[in-house]
């Protein structure tokens, strides 16, 4: 793994001098001589930048959709401001100027020394990132966008369109992994050269476009339906598509990046949901230690007296809005922050409860109650979840639910619930430090399953609350497709709101990128975040969704 990383790190050099070279010759009208051209361009060393750029752009999308769903936590009282448009230069030029600029300098050279699982790598991946971009922007550039000096100033696509793109590239990408080629890569950090995985993968993408655009296609559940019946796609564990990080702290740093965040010399810089949290723990879920450790027996305001140095609101009265809501604190240690929170920074780094050994390959939460620092746990020995088979259970749940099938939809909740479950426990071993006797037995599994299959047959909803929740449970570590559920169904509508009262119009598309805007001619910045994207048919806001 280190000497992958190793090669990763080239790749992004050798992919910042190809940019840079390119972006003169545009520019300025003069090559660089010291520069590598786009014929010259390695295959492996472009696909290698291509797939760490692809990963941190899924890192980051999925930390903005899991923090506006309470899966993780969200800081800023308003909604509006809480994600300005620089928030998103960094994505925008991720998947533009990165994941983009760098496959279109890889395609022609993999398709003239017919590299054909270089190409299917790459198609899956920029349809992916076509799609969530599309899912949290709207309409975004596509068929006028990376033409260099062709056109400086592209217009955006309608979301639909780009949508049918993905889909495209998808088809194109499974023809290239079924017709082989004369190399697999160098290196291949999803599925190690199995090509058969990665047919699955493409078609469990399918079935997330499917299912994200039902609202709008009224053929997309047929076209779902028609890929379950193939039986090609991710449906077991083994298969899941993750990026796996390491364990190597420099040169280059190679760990999970929210163990990076998390475990420092200086304690942890990131609080986890409260709403979250207190979910799981007042359903006995048994994911709760690998999800969290608890660096602190007794949280402030509940077991321990309040405090106002290290958690200021443990004196504070509830807000008459978050009557039957978690406020601030609670019990057995759990110390995180309400949604929207915006208190500063105590000195509580060693005492806030930090991310666990799964997915981010910190610490298993063994009730040792210690502060942890770099190094501790598993070292940061964790993924990036991108497609899990536990997922397409879930999305299957949905599908039924749809179709007035609330026991088909029980019972494939409970299958993902058994999945995530499964995976989520094989991690514990990563943490060789940790008492693994205070890990959840079978009983204790097969007890909270039970519980969940109750709490479904009593949903006031019909059982779309505990679905939604349970499914946001199991995208810990990912929360796209969460963000997607919540504007596409407006469940779970038992989320803890905003800590402000009056906290604005719920985000239903983010604001397109300031440097995006602010250097194209033919684009105006959104008036605001309630434009609904393509697939987004439900209400306007702030009636829709209920929780807000």
């Amino acid at each position: 793994m280190k000497q992958l990383f190793k090669i990763f790190c080239i790749a992004t050099v050798l992919g910042a001098s190809l940019l840079q070279s390119c972006e003169t010759t545009e520019l300025d009208l003069r090559k660089n001589p010291n520069a590598l051209s786009a014929d010259q361009g390695n295959p492996d060393f472009l696909l290698n930048g291509i797939q760490l750029s692809f990963v941190s752009l899924v890192e980051s999308l999925g930390r903005t959709g899991a923090e506006m769903t309470r899966i993780d936590y969200m800081f800023g009282r308003d909604y509006r401001n809480v994600y300005s448009p620089a928030s998103f230069d960094g994505e925008w030029t991720t998947a533009y100027t990165q994941i983009k600029t760098d496959i279109n300098a890889l395609t022609p050279l993999a398709e003239e020394a017919g590299l054909n699982y270089h190409l299917g790598m790459t198609q899956f991946m920029e349809a992916y990132t076509l799609v969530s971009l599309v899912d949290f922007f709207g309409d975004v550039p596509y068929s006028e966008a990376n033409l260099g000096s062709a056109n400086f100033n592209p217009n955006v696509d309608p979301g639909a369109t780009v949508y049918e793109a993905a889909l495209g590239l998808i088809d194109d990408a499974i023809a290239n992994f079924n017709d082989g080629g004369v190399a697999d890569p160098q290196n291949d950090f999803y599925y190690d050269g199995d090509a058969s995985k990665w047919i699955k993968a493409c078609n469990t993408l399918k079935l997330k476009l499917y299912m994200t655009s039902r609202l709008a296609n009224s053929g997309a559940l047929a076209s779902f339906n028609a890929i379950i019946a193939s039986n090609n796609y991710i449906s077991s564990t083994s298969d899941d598509f993750q990026f796996q990080w390491g364990v190597n702290e420099v040169q280059p740093d190679t760990r999970h990046p929210r163990y990076s965040a998390s475990y420092t010399a200086q304690g942890g810089t990131d609080y986890m949901s409260n709403h979250q949290m207190n979910y799981m723990l007042q359903n006995d879920d048994p994911r709760i230690r690998y999800y969290y450790y608890r660096q602190n027996e007794e949280t402030p305001g509940a077991e321990a007296p309040p405090a106002l140095e290290v958690l200021q609101c443990s004196l504070q009265t509830p807000p008459s809005h978050y009557t039957g809501f978690p406020f601030c604190y609670l019990p057995n240690g759990y110390w995180g922050r309400d949604h929207g929170s915006d208190e500063g920074t105590p000195p509580d780094g060693f005492l806030r409860s930090l991310i666990g050994v799964y997915p981010a390959g910190g610490k298993f939460d063994d009730s040792s109650f210690e502060g942890q620092g770099q190094g501790d746990g598993a070292g940061g020995n964790g993924i990036t979840p991108i497609l899990l088979a536990s997922w397409v259970d879930f999305w299957r749940a949905e599908a039924a639910m749809v179709n007035n099938n609330p026991a088909g939809a029980r019972t494939f909740v409970l299958a993902g619930l058994a999945k995530s479950v499964a995976k989520v426990q094989s991690f514990g071993s990563l943490d060789s430090s940790s008492d693994l006797s205070t890990a959840p037995t079978a009983a204790d599994v097969a007890d909270h399953s039970a519980a969940i299959a109750a709490a479904f047959d009593a949903d006031s909803t019909g059982g779309w609350n505990v679905l939604g929740q349970e499914f946001f449970t199991a995208l810990f570590g990912n929360g796209i497709d969460g963000y997607n559920f919540y504007r596409r169904t407006g469940f779970p509508s038992t989320l803890q709101p905003s800590l402000e009262p009056q906290p604005g119009a719920f985000i239903r598309s983010v604001f397109y990128s300031s440097n995006f805007v602010n250097n194209n001619s033919n684009v105006t910045q959104k008036a605001d975040q309630t434009q609904q994207v393509f697939w987004d048919t439900n209400p306007a806001s702030p009636a829709f969704p209920l929780s807000n």
